[in-house]
This record gives structure tokens, C-alpha cells and sequence, in this order.
């Protein structure tokens, strides 16, 4: 092997012999120019995806809170539950990440000349996007594994928190006072004016509709406790006062107690089902005839395809000249950022609604803002110049 600062390389010609055959300037650019791009790149994605989640993250935080402060889920659990939303969202904030990723990376490089100098050293379009597919496969499968195997199973532990969050006995837990709380479908209903030590209550009142009888029960003492065994929540009234019936009503009575306690049932996940399609297992998705299901299939695999697809729509996009205007792209681009996410859900809708016929997909509008995007900026390309310079000639 004869290294000549990189360019000389050893070739067997037959056994026992050498020859020296350097390697040209485009065999050496090449792993340079994909390296260069992909760093680039990189760096832009990473630091937009980190934004992205920044966002997303404190509304998630802030709604969080909102239900911290209305009791209907414990302070303890915040972090795990903004945490599994996080990873729910993060497969859909991954394709507009990359795609203004790589607009970002396109454009500084415009701006610097980059871009000429790679077209006048022979490495064209077809080049870049070689480069940029480099990058682009990984972040897809990526995508895709958050979508179809992450994204189930965090919808799925969300859906037993918001299913746990109306069982009342982690009502009970969380209460604060103040408000009022129900459960059995409604059908009782507990207010605490005062909480003292987490455990003592005061000005206790409770409304139960559950037996043919309405009963209002008063109370200015009470205590909460909760079973260790069963995890059922015991809310005990001291010394109150008890009224069963309808004013006025024959059957009407007053009564007075010492200690009277209210069960509430927890009935956990032992009810629990399911039915968000989105944490649905893929294989329940495929050969579906649902239209609801067949949607979430799709959906999965827009995330993925995306990648792929905002990736041929960069360069076209991107200005290759400093000299040349670039509002107009500009404007395009974020034209057809906006058009294609909202495209997304709309062709959804008319998807699971039958508006758009079931051989057609909700995939359509990728192809759709490929090839708009294309026609818009199909004047302004090479080959459409070269072809209306040649038809005057062909006509004469």
C-alpha cells in the first residue's frame, strides 16, 4: 500500500505484482461532501427537534398542572405522565423537524456558495440527494419504530392513567377543598369545605342518589383513610346528621349518627378496556376492513414515508445562487409546510368518513403536494429552460 497524502492506492495486477493507480478528485470528494452534509444537517435536526420538544413540553406541562390543581391527578405522577406524552408525540414532530432541518442546512450553504462550488465540481442534485438519503433512511426507520411500536404502548399506559383518573377512589386521594367530587356515574356527590393534615376533614356534605331514597349527609368532622388490602378509599363523617327522603314526603326522616362512612370502590384496571385505535398493536390494524383502523395503519406509515417525501421537495425548494431572490422559496416552503400537515389530517378526516374512496388511501396528499410543489417550480428548472430555448429552432 503507497499512501501519497491520501490519493495513492496499491492495485494487484497479477500474483506477486503492483501498480500504482491514484484515485481521482470526485472518488475523494465524495465521502467528504456526505460526511459535510450529513453533519450539517445533523446539527441543524438535532437543535430543531430539541426546540420542537421544548415547545411541546411545557404545554404539556402546564395543561399537567391544570389538572393538578382541579384534583384529578396527583402531583406525584406529573413527570411519568408529561414524560409518556412526550414519547407519544415525538414520531409526528420528527418529519417537519427534519424537513426544516434540512432547508436551514441547504440555505447556509446557498448563502455561502456552497452549492455552486459542489455543481462546479460535478456533484449535481442527484448527488446531494444521495447524501441527504443517507440521513433521511435512518431518521425514517427511526420514525418508524416510534410510530409503530413505542407510540401503542405509551397511548395504551395513558389511556389506564385517564381511566384511573376518573375511578373515584383517585378522586378521593387528590381532593382538595373547596370543590365538589362525584362518582358512581353521579350519582353521589362529596364536598369538602376544609382539609386539615391531608387526612381531617371539615364542613363535610354528601349527596347519594344511589338507592330509591335521596340521602343528604352532614357532617362538621370527618376522616379519610385507605385501605391497604383493596386500595378502597373510606371517607368517615363524625357526629352528623343524616336526611333520607323527600321534604315534605311521609317517608321523610331525620336522624343523627356518630360515625358514618361512605366506600369508594376502586375498581383499578380491573374494567379497563381499551379502544383508542392508536394503541392498537399493529397486526390488530392490518387486514382490518374498519376504516377507522385502516386510517391509524396509514397514519403510522405517513410519518416514516414523509421523511422521504419532504426530502425530494428540499432541494427544489432551496436557492442554489446568493444572487438569485429567495423570497419567493421562501414563501413556498412554508406554504408547503403548512399545506402538508394540514393536508394530513384533512385527508384522515375524509378518509375514516368515506369521503374519499377506500382505494384511494389517506396517503394521496403526499403525491399531491409532490407534485404541486414540482409544477410550481417547474419553470424556473434547467431542462424547462433548455426545452423552451429549443422549441422557437424546432418550429423554424
Amino acid at each position: 500500500m503507497i499512501d501519497a497524502v491520501g490519493a495513492g492506492l496499491s492495485v494487484p495486477t497479477k500474483p506477486g505484482g503492483y501498480t500504482l493507480r491514484f484515485l481521482t478528485c470526485s472518488e475523494i470528494m465524495f465521502g467528504i461532501v456526505d460526511r459535510y452534509i450529513l453533519l450539517e444537517v445533523l446539527k441543524v435536526f438535532t437543535g430543531i427537534l430539541g426546540t420542537f420538544l421544548l415547545v411541546v413540553l411545557s404545554m404539556l406541562f402546564l395543561r399537567t398542572l391544570e389538572e393538578i390543581n382541579v384534583g384529578a391527578i396527583g402531583s406525584d405522577m406529573v413527570i411519568r405522565f408529561v414524560g409518556l406524552q412526550i414519547a407519544r408525540d415525538i414520531s409526528s414532530l420528527m418529519p417537519p423537524a427534519f424537513f426544516i432541518s434540512v432547508l436551514v442546512a441547504l440555505g447556509r450553504m446557498s448563502r455561502d456558495s456552497e452549492l455552486i462550488a459542489l455543481n462546479a465540481c460535478g456533484l449535481g442534485n442527484g448527488r446531494i440527494y444521495r447524501s441527504l438519503f443517507y440521513l433521511a433512511l435512518p431518521i425514517a426507520l427511526l420514525t418508524a419504530w416510534f410510530s409503530f411500536t413505542l407510540r401503542p404502548l405509551v397511548v395504551s399506559e395513558i389511556q389506564k392513567i385517564l381511566h384511573q383518573r376518573k375511578d373515584q377512589a383517585h378522586q378521593v386521594s387528590g381532593i382538595k377543598q373547596g370543590r365538589f367530587y362525584q362518582h358512581e356515574q353521579g350519582l353521589v356527590t362529596i364536598y369538602v369545605e376544609k382539609i386539615e393534615d391531608k387526612k381531617r376533614l371539615r364542613n363535610v356534605f354528601i349527596h347519594d342518589r344511589r338507592q330509591d331514597r335521596i340521602r343528604l349527609v352532614i357532617s362538621e368532622t370527618g376522616v379519610r383513610r385507605v385501605d391497604g388490602a383493596s386500595g378502597d378509599q373510606f371517607v368517615t363523617l363524625l357526629n352528623g346528621h343524616c336526611y333520607e327522603g323527600v321534604p315534605g314526603q311521609p317517608d321523610y326522616s331525620i336522624s343523627t349518627f356518630e360515625r358514618y362512612s361512605l366506600r369508594v370502590e376502586s375498581t383499578g384496571l380491573k374494567h379497563f378496556q381499551n379502544r383508542k385505535r392508536a394503541s392498537f398493536h399493529v397486526k390488530a390494524l392490518l387486514g382490518s376492513e374498519d376504516l377507522q383502523d385502516q386510517a391509524e395503519l396509514q397514519y403510522r406509515i405517513g410519518g416514516p414515508l414523509a421523511i422521504f417525501t419532504l426530502t425530494l421537495l428540499t432541494i427544489p425548494l432551496t436557492v442554489k445562487s446568493p444572487r438569485q431572490r429567495t423570497g419567493g422559496r421562501i414563501f413556498l416552503a412554508l406554504l408547503t409546510y403548512f399545506s402538508f400537515f394540514n393536508m394530513q389530517r384533512l385527508a384522515e378526516i375524509w378518509f375514516e368518513t368515506g369521503v374519499t374512496p377506500s382505494w384511494l388511501g389517506s396517503l394521496w396528499y403526499q403525491a399531491l403536494i409532490l407534485l404541486l410543489v414540482l409544477a410550481i417550480l417547474l419553470p424556473e428548472g434547467y431542462w424547462w429552460k433548455r426545452l423552451m430555448r429549443r422549441l422557437p429552432r424546432a418550429a423554424i
